[in-house]
């Protein structure tokens, strides 16, 4: 049993000492995260005081999402012609997208047309994808959006505007963050 002993004075917390392995047992590992010197492994910082970091309440806000919080989580990537195109890294997929799985055990198969999207199961429902029940009857299988790749976007005017509005702040960022190109290499 190990025992952990930071003596060192945080400006804002008192130092916790453990003298005997009973002790430990008291002592849960929120104290012992908070003892451990800024800059280790295992610090970590927060941002938003708003948002836990609670795995459970992770779990049931996702589960319990409304729909329109489920159309974002319900994203795909673009393809890489499509990236390089528009700009945009994902974007939710909608019905009559044309996608291609690329995990699990439907990967590699032809492209597809989304039927549905079935934003309550979080499953998208692709052309080809069947298989054949007990009865004889075809059903579609469902696929989480994650394990495919857009091929073809159907777009309207309002799609249209999102990949702009991505393109945009994706265009934005980067400036900021000043990556090396050729020509800067240069001067």
């Amino acid at each position: 049993m190990t025992i952990y002993a930071y003596q060192e004075e945080l400006p804002h917390r008192a130092s916790i000492t453990l003298a005997t392995p009973l002790d430990q047992d008291f002592v849960t590992n929120e104290m012992l995260h908070r003892l451990q010197p800024e800059g280790t492994k295992a610090s970590k910082m927060k941002f938003n005081k708003a948002v836990s970091g609670s795995r459970r309440k992770n779990r049931a806000r996702h589960f319990n999402a409304p729909s329109h919080i489920r159309r974002k989580i319900m994203s795909s990537p673009l393809s890489k012609e499509l990236r390089a195109k528009y700009n945009v890294r994902s974007m939710p997929v909608r019905k009559d997208d044309e996608v291609q799985v690329v995990r699990g055990h439907y990967k590699g198969q032809q492209l597809g047309k989304v039927v549905q999207v079935y934003r309550k199961k979080f499953v998208v429902y692709i052309e080809r994808i069947q298989r054949e029940k007990a009865n004889g009857a075809t059903v579609h299988v469902g696929i989480h959006p994650s394990k495919c790749v857009i091929v073809k976007l159907k777009l309207d005017k309002d799609r249209k505007k999102i990949l702009e509005r991505k393109a945009f702040s994706r265009t934005k960022a980067m400036a900021e963050k000043g990556k090396y190109t050729e020509e800067t290499m240069e001067s």
